[in-house]
């Protein structure tokens, strides 16, 4: 399993207008149906439930959203950076400006759980993270962001 095969370029965004964890999650959700075509709204509840259980934001100002659907036949991926960091009940109490959620079928078991790993260990990465911080270009984040994960598979 590999980024390009989660991430497509057209599900990489730079948000400009994110004042709040749940707004998040609703720009996340139409990232999801424009990209994916799944339900926004189904999206939007599956990450909003999941968040209930835990927070996902993991530290570092990197959040991992995540959340099972039925219309997912496969894992998917959005990435975003925010222009301004929101708070997001993170691990280490930091606010969060890059957020990669992941989509799953309801029965994806381990391949969800291989794809969370991946993006974990990509987004671990404190230079690959200021190289993101950086740029305000999709398709350079989704380049930097690829091509990360390709060096770390080597």
């Amino acid at each position: 399993m590999d980024l390009p095969m989660i991430l497509k370029p057209e599900a990489v965004r730079v948000l400009t207008s994110v004042s709040s964890k749940k707004r998040l999650m609703h720009e996340l959700g139409d990232i999801a149906q424009s990209a994916y075509n799944v339900n926004a709204q189904a999206a939007v509840d599956a990450l909003l439930e999941r968040e209930s259980l835990g927070p996902t934001g993991v530290g570092h100002g990197v959040a991992l959203p995540h959340a099972r659907l039925d219309d997912v036949t496969r894992v998917v991926g959005a990435l975003v950076l925010l222009e301004r960091p929101i708070d997001f009940d993170a691990v280490d109490r930091q606010p969060i400006d890059l957020a990669f959620a992941l989509f799953a079928p309801k029965e994806a078991g381990v391949e969800h759980l291989k794809a969370l790993a991946l993006i974990s260990r990509t987004l671990r990465d404190t230079q690959l993270c200021a190289k993101l911080r950086a740029n305000r270009d999709p398709a350079t984040l989704y380049a930097i962001v690829t091509e990360a994960q390709s060096a770390l598979a080597a």
